[in-house]
């Protein structure tokens, strides 16, 4: 992952109110979630919410599909992965703990 997208994402999970709205995308699952019920969930008002979607949408932490009338909100998984792996990828690399670790995880 580039330095940039991850730091992009970071900042829009930075806000209280998105990190609402994501965490609710995230526990909808896959299916996802219709807008409106988002918004019920997540108690802001409609505008507030299409702000705050738009932003994790341009850093692809979420999407939506349109099914008929009814627009669908989801939390992109593979981004997230990709996020925490990146956070995760270099974990204690100067100290060794991650080998350390294993270690002791294997002789319990």
């Amino acid at each position: 992952m580039i330095i940039e997208k991850a730091a992009s994402q970071l900042e829009a999970l930075g806000n209280e109110s998105r990190l609402k709205i994501y965490r609710t995308l995230v526990r909808a699952g896959r299916r996802g979630i219709p807008v409106g019920q988002l918004q019920e969930r997540v108690g802001i008002p409609a505008s507030t919410l299409s702000h705050h979607l738009k932003r994790l949408l341009d850093t692809g932490l979420a999407s939506q599909e349109r099914q008929a009338t009814t627009l669908i909100c989801r939390a992109d998984y593979s981004s997230m992965q990709s996020l925490i792996g990146f956070l995760m990828d270099e974990c204690c690399a100067d100290e060794g703990c991650a080998a350390a670790n294993n270690e002791d995880e294997a002789a319990a």
